[in-house]
């Protein structure tokens, strides 16, 4: 296994970063270097408070190492940056000593002091030709200029902590012959090789993750509606067109996971496939993360700098994905979008009363089973897309929401057990002030076969409701508030009630039944 070190002084532009946290900087140099199966040998690192451009001998700086026993990064030393520069010497001397005796293998710099702090390690590095990698252009032409085996040299304008991570650690391997695939996404979820990034298109959490910017639509149209308050018509024309760059450059994110640089391509991908909805959105925002990924590779196994590889990563990735759409893929994107609302249209206009009783009977199970949010939420969000609102999000909000907040209000009320009333109430706030969490019903459904049943019929005869009074509507707010976003506000009101009325009435009889047989049972064993 080969083993390197990390080094870096308070010189160079490292710092002007600002408020990026030095540790998880050297958290993602760690987390790459598992996926390398590389070891790390040693940390010395001085971390200054603020940008260099203005920092002094005076200002307050910390030195991070490593703790090679628990193998974690831990403070060493606080004090001034002079302070800091002067005990980083001491490390340095055993550093090279280390060097010497051949047992570290390689060298991270960043922003090192060649001829100051770091002067012994680079100078040991040097003698023993291991390869350096590191960042900071006057810094490494130091470095370069005494001999040393450098095998990337990068700048730090326009990298991210996970780029420059990935880059050093490829250059490594790639010197040394070893296999190697960067670690994306969170090293507490990974075994330390990286999911495909095709493996990472999760049309679900690219939803989820969306629906902020939908209920942001939908609320800029309610207020649309306010008297004196017209004017935000043009808004919500302007935040329709901007949902694609907001799917793409969250779709581009989840794919690629290359922190700023996949959520430019994702907006760049995204502007361009603006004509296409929010499917051609969705598309474009897969490319690009896709993209992201080969040419990141490709650059650094090349030797491009780290900037330039962003740059190409970052842009032209975007660019590549979102041509085409633009040129070919937007109206079939488009389209698509648009078959599946004229299908939502069609059974309404057929018989909305009917849509509505089967929307609502099938909900509850769409989402038990793990249907809901690849299937429905999608078709709710293409509906809102045009409209602001939604038949199947106002099914949602009377049918799941108030049905919910129907089945723990009765258990607040007339629990089966003192201790359900407990777990009921933050269901029923939640559900009522946040239109969430309709899982919250879920103990009390699946315990109880009555509950269970009605919590379907209720669910039905609300759906029903908002066939009557041809409601469109959207969950995901405040009940308050719900019927401000809808189309009718006055039958959006009357089929949520329905909902939870149904759901309370069937739950509070159940409970009931529940509480009379368990008396019964009682009596019997007393007798």
């Amino acid at each position: 296994m080969k083993r390197v070190a990390i080094v870096g002084s308070s010189g160079g532009n490292l710092y002007n970063l600002g408020g990026k946290d030095p540790e998880k900087l050297l958290q993602e140099i760690i987390n790459q270097a598992k996926a390398g199966n590389i070891q790390i040998a040693w940390i010395q690192f001085v971390a200054a408070q603020g940008s260099m451009d203005m920092a002094g001998k005076d200002t307050l700086s910390t030195v991070y190492a490593w703790d090679k026993t628990e193998s974690k990064i831990v403070i060493k030393f606080h004090g001034s940056l002079k302070e800091c520069n002067d005990y980083v010497q001491e490390l340095d001397e055993a550093l090279s000593a280390d060097i010497e005796q051949g047992l570290v293998d390689g060298l991270i710099t960043m922003s090192a002091d060649p001829d100051g702090a770091n002067h012994r390690a680079i100078t040991a590095a040097v003698n023993k030709q291991i390869p350096i990698v590191g960042t900071g252009g006057t810094s490494m032409a130091l470095i370069s200029a005494k001999g040393a085996k450098v095998v990337l040299t990068s700048g730090t304008t326009g990298t991210t902590n996970r780029t420059r991570a990935i880059s050093f650690m490829t250059a490594l391997c790639k010197h040394w012959g070893i296999s190697y695939r960067p670690m994306i996404g969170d090293s507490k979820e990974s075994s330390g090789i990286s999911v495909s990034p095709w493996k990472r298109i999760n049309i679900r959490g690219i939803m989820m993750s969306s629906l902020p910017g939908f209920i942001a639509l939908a609320l800029v149209l309610a207020l649309s509606k306010i008297p004196g308050l017209d004017m935000l018509g043009s808004v919500f024309d302007v935040l329709i067109k901007a949902l694609p760059v907001v799917i793409a450059a969250i779709a581009a994110k989840q794919v690629s996971d290359m922190e700023e640089v996949s959520v430019v391509a994702g907006v760049l991908a995204g502007v361009l496939s603006i004509d296409g909805g929010i499917i051609g959105g969705m598309i474009g925002g897969i490319g690009a993360g896709l993209l992201v990924n080969v040419l990141f590779r490709k650059c650094i196994e090349w030797r491009f700098p780290t900037t330039t590889v962003n740059i190409i990563a970052g842009g032209v990735s975007g660019l590549v994905a979102g041509l085409l759409v633009f040129y070919l893929l937007a109206p079939i994107a488009l389209q698509a979008g648009e078959w599946v609302k004229v299908l939502i249209e069609g059974a309404v206009s057929f018989s909305p009363i009917l849509a509505g009783l089967m929307a609502g009977l099938l909900i509850w199970p769409a989402i038990i089973g793990g249907v809901y949010h690849a299937a429905i939420l999608p078709i709710v969000l293409l509906e809102m897309e045009k409209t602001g609102n939604s038949f199947l999000g106002a099914v949602d909000m009377v049918g799941l929401v108030m049905v919910s907040a129907g089945i723990t209000l009765a258990n607040i009320v007339s629990p089966r057990d003192k201790s359900e009333a407990t777990v009921a109430t933050p269901g029923f706030l939640i559900n009522m002030g946040f239109g969430t969490f309709v899982e919250a019903a879920y103990p009390f459904m699946f315990s109880n076969k009555l509950v269970f049943s009605g919590a379907i019929i209720s669910s039905g005869i609300a759906g029903m409701m908002v066939g009557v009074f041809d409601v469109r509507g959207t969950a995901y707010v405040p009940s308050v508030m719900a019927p401000l976003l809808s189309n009718n506000m006055l039958g959006f009101m009357i089929a949520m009630a329905t909902g939870l009325v149904c759901a309370f009435l069937f739950t509070f009889i159940a409970n009931r039944m529940a509480k009379k047989r368990g008396k019964e049972s009682l009596e019997k064993i007393s007798a």
